[in-house]
């Protein structure tokens, strides 16, 4: 197993543009607080999401904002993958999700691939919290994470079959993923 290596002490600063090359993401990953927040304003959706990371690389809150002050969808686990929203409500049909995914972002799938101990060749299965921005509607979908290279991997979508295939950069994160997003940093 080949390790990322680690973040610098400022953090990360990534774009993104569309395959298309018509709309951006710009993302922002920092150290703050013995924790990491990555902040991402994309373009397209015209939504801005923040998520709070322990240090092992698992969710603790997402939000996402769209066009108030206040986020629109608040999202927090307790560590043990039981979640729930900011007010305290319980989302029973969450529990047992181990990370969130946007389809508006190739940032998401960094989480599990810093955090997964896979060799190439290997995989992992995992339930995920699909948020979709524009109906704040979350659905759990089970997820595989293949290392099919040093620094290529393959994302299946357990139910549709339908994989997605890339390269991440020395620290893991996603350069182009291929008819979606190219990297611009």
């Amino acid at each position: 197993m080949s390790s990322f290596l680690a973040f610098s002490a400022d953090g990360l600063d990534v774009r993104w543009e569309t395959w298309d090359g018509e709309h951006t993401e710009h993302l922002t990953l920092r150290w703050e607080n013995e924790a990491w927040t990555a902040s991402g304003q994309v373009g397209r959706e015209r939504v801005q999401y923040v998520l709070r990371l322990a240090p092992t690389w698992r969710v603790r809150q997402f939000m996402l904002f769209r066009d108030l002050d206040e986020p629109d969808l608040w999202l927090a686990t307790d560590g043990h993958n039981r979640w729930g929203e900011v007010n305290g409500a319980h989302r029973p049909e969450l529990d047992g999700c181990v990370d969130v995914d946007l389809a508006c972002s190739p940032f998401p799938v960094t989480l599990p691939i810093r955090r997964l101990p896979l060799d190439v060749g290997d995989r992992a299965e995992m339930p995920v919290a699909r948020i979709d921005v524009e109906t704040l509607g979350v659905e759990v979908v089970t997820r595989r994470y293949e290392r099919i290279g040093a620094r290529r991997w393959r994302v299946t979508d357990v139910a549709s079959h339908e994989a997605i295939e890339f390269d991440v950069d020395e620290h893991g994160v996603v350069v182009d993923q291929p008819g979606r997003f190219r990297r611009r940093d």
